[in-house]
């Protein structure tokens, strides 16, 4: 990065060290590999295709041709407004330092639980999505493989552990692959595009503006009969659920050059390229669908259904390929967030053995114990959740369901924090990634309406254990606060800590080989 001079690399550390902190993790990161690794989560190979039922078994084709950019614009105001808190703070582990510092430490504690279980949730949910991509692309099909839970497991052990590899070997490698999942899931999104452009046997483009309800038989029962306009509004789920991980770049902060400047650019700009590509993507693959009614009967298999029946095989194969591999990335790059997260916390003593997870290898410059354990515990989560139901839906089914809603929930409270304390001397400071004051604080007010409606949406049936579980999680962390956090956690450096942290934060660049 020949642009990187001396004077911002001093910039980078003047600013990390006045929140307290080392320059422990390595600076290999450029702003379009901060962009990449925000990018390569949202992955609309991964979750727009994976979750593409919720709509075409919802409203049909005005599901995503109305319906995704109203999600995607949702998912872009928290964008907007996380982008101006982690211009002022770029840190690791970004959203649980900016609860802390514009809140207090209770705030922060529960910002960094629901951020740090909806990652590892969704690094599980993400995996699981791709063993049943590979179990319906060449699993199936070409290995007669059965869907079991052995199966399952041993699957989601093999690539969650070369993803938890890839990135113990350094940032250098890992950022090179996001890098590389960047431009694979352009050009695959695009190419499918033309796939399913060329396949269609004609193009009625009215059919991405009308309005359907496809919800009980009539959809594959992948939402439970209900009224038009319900099924619209779960249809929103689908962008909403496709397009999140972008807290990515505020996670990787202390990797990424001039981060002050390009931590924020990266996560705004994931959404918006994510929201485009994947409009074009999904309103090609709807166009192409033979018939709507037969589309929506099809529920989880419609992808399959569709490409089955109009694209050429080694064509299909070719695209499968692409996605899988994308859907691996995808996953990777979770790792990395993951395991920041955990780091971040850690090194203020926020988790248990937090000495172990807080460590960072001195060869690879990352924190190796957090991205074991973060792998681990994703895969763990979905073995044990996976043997367990509630009545008959699988445990599994609805915790994933929540994991949404506790990443958004992770990203409300900080931009919610951030609007009272504008101005105030929690937030004095703004960064170089400035909106101003009214924009911000339109973005935030923005953002609290659009959690509301993501938390209704997120806990109607079929999620509706969701409800109880965030309740249920609510309760128990405010008694685990109150009972013992509360006199233990100290929470983030601030005020005359920062100064007297001066003497560890050089030792602990001296042990790491930071000049």
């Amino acid at each position: 990065m020949s642009d990187y001079s001396d004077s911002d690399k001093k910039q980078d550390m003047s600013v990390l060290h006045s929140m307290g902190y080392a320059q422990e993790l390595e600076r290999r990161m450029s702003q379009f590999s901060n962009f990449a690794v925000s990018f390569s989560i949202i992955c609309i190979l991964s979750g727009g295709i994976n979750s593409l039922a919720q709509a075409t078994a919802g409203a049909g084709g005005a599901a995503i041709g109305i319906g995704w950019p109203l999600g995607c614009f949702i998912s872009f105001v928290f964008a907007v407004a996380m982008a101006q808190i982690s211009s002022a703070y770029p840190t690791a582990g970004g959203l649980y330092h900016w609860g802390s510092i514009l809140g207090n430490r209770f705030t922060g504690w529960l910002t960094a639980w629901f951020n740090l279980l909806g990652l590892v949730t969704v690094l599980g949910a993400i995996n699981v999505g791709t063993y049943y991509f590979f179990m319906g692309s060449f699993g199936t099909p070409y290995f007669g493989l059965e869907d079991t839970t052995t199966t399952r497991i041993i699957f989601l052990a093999i690539i969650t552990g070369a993803q938890a590899l890839v990135n113990h070997m350094g940032i250098g490698l890992t950022a090179r692959l996001t890098d590389f999942s960047g431009y694979l899931i352009f050009a695959t999104s695009i190419l499918l595009a033309l796939v399913c452009l060329v396949a269609a046997d004609s193009y009625d483009f009215a059919r991405l503006f009308t309005f359907s309800n496809y919800s009980g038989e009539a959809g594959g029962n992948v939402w439970p009969q209900t009224s038009g306009t319900w099924v619209f509004l779960l249809g929103l789920l689908l962008p909403i659920y496709t397009i999140t991980g972008y807290d990515a770049s505020a996670h990787t902060s202390e990797e990424t050059v001039k981060a002050a400047h390009s931590v924020p650019r990266g996560m705004v700009s994931s959404v918006l390229w994510s929201a485009l590509f994947g409009y074009i993507m999904l309103c090609s693959f709807v166009l192409m669908i033979p018939n709507m009614d037969e589309a929506a009967k099809q529920g989880w298999n419609v992808f399959f259904w569709a490409m089955d029946a109009q694209v050429n095989p080694i064509i299909k194969d070719v695209l499968y390929l692409a996605i899988l591999v994308s859907q691996w990335l995808c996953g990777l790059a979770t790792v990395t967030s993951v395991s920041r997260m955990i780091f971040a916390f850690s090194r203020d003593g926020g988790l248990p053995a937090s000495k172990a997870l807080a460590k960072v290898s001195p060869t690879y410059r990352t924190p190796v114990a957090a991205i074991w354990v973060g792998s681990i515990l994703a895969v763990l989560f979905v073995w044990g959740s996976s043997l367990v139901s509630i009545g008959e839906t699988p445990v599994y089914t609805i915790v994933v369901s929540c994991t949404v809603i506790f990443l958004f929930f992770s990203f409300a409270i900080p931009i919610t924090l951030g609007l009272f304390a504008w101005g105030s001397s929690k937030w004095d400071k703004m960064g170089p990634w400035n909106l101003g004051e009214s924009m911000f604080k339109l973005f935030a007010v923005l953002s609290i309406v659009a959690m509301v409606l993501i938390f209704i949406l997120g806990v109607q049936p079929p999620n509706d254990w969701a409800l109880y579980i965030t309740v249920g999680f609510l309760v128990l962390t405010g008694a685990i606060w109150f009972g013992f956090e509360s006199r233990r956690f100290r929470g983030p450096p601030i005020g005359d800590e920062v100064a007297r942290r001066q003497a560890e934060i050089a030792a602990a660049e001296k042990a790491v080989g930071q000049i």
